[in-house]
């Protein structure tokens, strides 16, 4: 921030913001808004509804193929167990009666005198004989101890088969049965490779109504139906997945046109937005004129068209006298509904190549190219004069009075770039307003007049320097998450023995054209880093001090030099001191400035880009520059929390901090309304009248002890 920076205005947005690039602004308007870069790919529903239905088939499919395998396994359990229990009760009532004794008796054998007794060779024979021809694979017989008293597979008698899930089933009364599959098994007469058999534990009574006398497990050979049935599944499954994908085409032809149609619209409704931002970004929120980046493209254009053609064209700077006065007395509201009607009364007087574009609070600037003479941009003058002030303005049942001021340049006499026009319309504007306003004058040197003033100033500050009549004053910075100061920028001032306090905005552009602003930063910095290691030293909390540095300071080849002397002789650690740069500054020689930033931070600085967004800065130059802060400027935050294109732009300039990693402060915070709009935000520090105004050294200290003091 610049040493005039503590002047809070008065008046809402009455003096100029520097330019924002075009690209930029569009880009900060997006960013605001929220709205979709035009770059990125909107939502495809075709692709949504092949990805979603493709996963709906398979799992369609899966899902049938496990359910048809779950119900058919189990008909087939079912089926075979019946069909053996069928078979067991056949062969139980025509062959069993006859061993059951033996049964019932042979756990009094070890295993190997049971395997060789005659009546196992004669119950195989039995078995064999019954059974044989059958799909039957195996055939145990347990008694009720879960003795395996017989098995077609020999090496199996005489097992414990006590402890089986399925044979205390049986011996329960029920039938248990279960499909598996054996890579090899021992069947009757062969060996069966690679088989899916059922097996069923089937309880066996000497009649009707007995108890259970005997535990058959028998096994059945379903290979062949286990074959047929997944060739059944293959079936369904191929058949479904045929109709499915029939539907899926069907659809996706529907689905595709619809997703057509919906891109169609949205890229209609993206388009209506862009062209939303960029007539934001390029006018006046209040009252549609295009606003300063518009100006300043199109000064260029009319710049260029000029150099080709050798025609001129003039720049009319434009304010309303005593607009303070609305403001204060019948409220911004009344002072914005004036500003809309003014603006209304100028286009009428203009020629339609003509632009008028509104740059804040109330000052507006006027295009007038192909101009034969500059006769014709006083003609002009003298009718927006009239309009505006000929017939007093009808607002909310009151009828305001208005004059106002006009400044004019012309090119190529006044200037041969945009801010060379502009600050030269300025100037005369304010000519025009110290000859008794409500007039136009056109801008002139005035060679001897200035050099003279300029040359008294000069002498006097240069006086100043050696009598030592500068003196600082400080502001406190507060964080708005905790409420307590934690940094403060020092403010020089000049005690003039003969005239007293001298403004800053009077001494500061003398000293920085003649050169003197180096000595006089110098000195600032050098009194800013003694006096805050005097106040550590005096006990009050450690907070750095902010110190702006001017372009010809920061140019200065001494400059890491002097800060490192400065460290050195007030003994203060270079964590407690930040210098704040403007946007104009680092971007003069972006390569060289990026060197010097480094250097500082090496050293242990907070590095600040102060006034940000009133420059130049390129945002992809802004990332490359190893800063800590950002400083919302006084004109932006002027607005808030009314002014859509101010809390647009701080929006955008808190979002790109964020991005960044870097902290906000924000300055010229006036009122409890734009304070609170920052904390919601998420701006981390404020800056202006209303937290604190720049104080004495002595009065600061006794602010900063206060207020720890409530702390503790």
């Amino acid at each position: 921030m610049s040493a005039v920076a503590d002047e809070e205005s008065e008046v809402v947005n009455t003096r100029l913001p520097q330019e924002v690039g075009g690209e930029a602004a569009v880009a900060a308007a997006g960013i605001a808004s929220g709205n979709r870069h035009p770059g990125q790919s909107i939502f495809r529903l075709t692709r949504n509804f092949s990805v979603t239905s493709l996963i709906g088939i398979v799992a369609v499919s899966v899902a049938l193929s496990l359910l048809y395998r779950h119900f058919a396994f189990t008909a087939l359990i079912e089926n075979e167990a019946r069909g053996n229990a069928a078979l067991t009760q056949g062969f139980a009532n025509s062959v069993l009666p006859g061993y059951l004794d033996f049964v019932a008796g042979a756990s009094r054998y070890d295993r190997n005198k049971l395997a060789g007794l005659p009546e196992i060779a004669r119950l195989r024979a039995d078995v064999q004989r019954q059974m044989g021809g059958l799909n039957v694979a195996k055939v145990k017989i347990y008694n009720l101890d879960g003795l395996t008293v017989f098995s077609t597979e020999a090496k199996q008698i005489g097992e414990d088969k006590s402890d089986n899930a399925g044979f205390r089933r049986a011996r329960a009364g029920e039938t248990a049965s279960d499909i598996t599959f054996r890579h090899q098994f021992d069947a009757f007469e062969q060996v069966l490779v690679d088989r899916n058999l059922v097996f069923s534990y089937i309880p066996v009574r000497a009649g009707q109504g007995a108890p259970v006398a005997a535990v058959f497990e028998v096994y059945s050979d379903v290979t062949a139906l286990v074959e047929e049935l997944e060739r059944t599944q293959f079936r369904i499954v191929a058949s479904v997945l045929g109709v499915l994908a029939v539907l899926y085409a069907f659809l996706f032809l529907i689905v595709r046109r619809a997703d057509r149609i919906i891109n169609a619209e949205t890229e209609v409704e993206r388009r209506a937005n862009e062209e939303r931002l960029r007539y934001q970004a390029y006018h006046d929120s209040l009252t549609g004129l295009p606003n300063r980046t518009s100006l300043i493209e199109r000064v260029g254009e009319a710049i260029r068209r000029s150099a080709r053609s050798g025609e001129i064209f003039a720049l009319l700077f434009l304010d309303l006298d005593s607009f303070k006065d609305v403001n204060d007395s019948l409220g911004h509201p009344v002072g914005d509904l004036l500003l809309k009607a003014v603006a209304g009364r100028m286009q009428p007087v203009l020629r339609e190549q003509d632009t008028v574009a509104r740059l804040g609070g109330d000052e507006f600037v006027v295009i007038l190219p192909f101009l034969r003479r500059t006769e014709h941009a006083a003609i002009v003058a003298e009718k927006l004069l009239m309009a505006l002030s000929g017939t007093p303005y009808s607002i909310e049942s009151r009828e305001l009075s208005v004059t106002s001021s006009i400044g004019i340049s012309v090119f190529p006499d006044d200037g041969k770039d945009v801010n060379e026009l502009i600050k030269n319309a300025d100037a005369a504007l304010y000519h025009a307003k110290r000859m008794g306003r409500n007039n136009f004058q056109f801008f002139s040197e005035d060679i001897g007049v200035r050099a003279v003033a300029n040359l008294s100033m000069e002498h006097s500050l240069r006086r100043a320097l050696e009598r030592g009549e500068f003196l600082l004053h400080f502001q406190p910075q507060m964080n708005l998450a905790s409420g307590r100061t934690v940094g403060v920028e020092a403010l020089v001032r000049w005690l003039q023995p003969e005239i007293g306090m001298v403004s800053p905005a009077e001494f500061i552009p003398i000293a920085e054209e003649r050169g003197l602003i180096v000595a006089i930063g110098d000195w600032v910095l050098n009194e800013a880093c003694r006096q805050n290691r005097e106040w550590q030293r005096a006990g009050l909390p450690a907070i750095p001090v902010a110190v702006n540095l001017s372009a010809l300071q920061f140019r200065h080849g001494g400059l890491i030099d002097n800060i490192t002397a400065a460290l050195r002789a007030s003994d203060l650690s270079a964590e407690f001191l930040e210098m704040e740069l403007t946007e104009s500054v680092v971007m003069q020689n972006s390569e060289s400035a990026v060197a010097t930033m480094r250097a500082m931070k090496e050293m242990g600085l907070h590095l600040s880009i102060d006034d940000f967004g009133t420059g130049y800065s390129s945002l992809n130059y802004l990332k490359r520059f190893p800063l800590d802060k950002l400083k919302i400027d006084r004109s932006f935050v002027r607005g808030l929390p009314d002014d859509a294109d101010d809390a647009a732009i701080t929006n955008a300039v808190l979002g790109m901090a964020r991005a960044l990693r870097l902290k906000v402060i924000a300055e010229g915070v006036e009122t409890a309304q734009q304070a609170e709009f920052l904390r919601q935000h998420g701006c981390d520090e404020i800056q202006g009248y209303y937290f604190a105004r720049p104080m004495p050294a002595e009065q600061f200290a006794r602010f900063l002890q206060a207020q720890s003091a409530l702390v503790a």
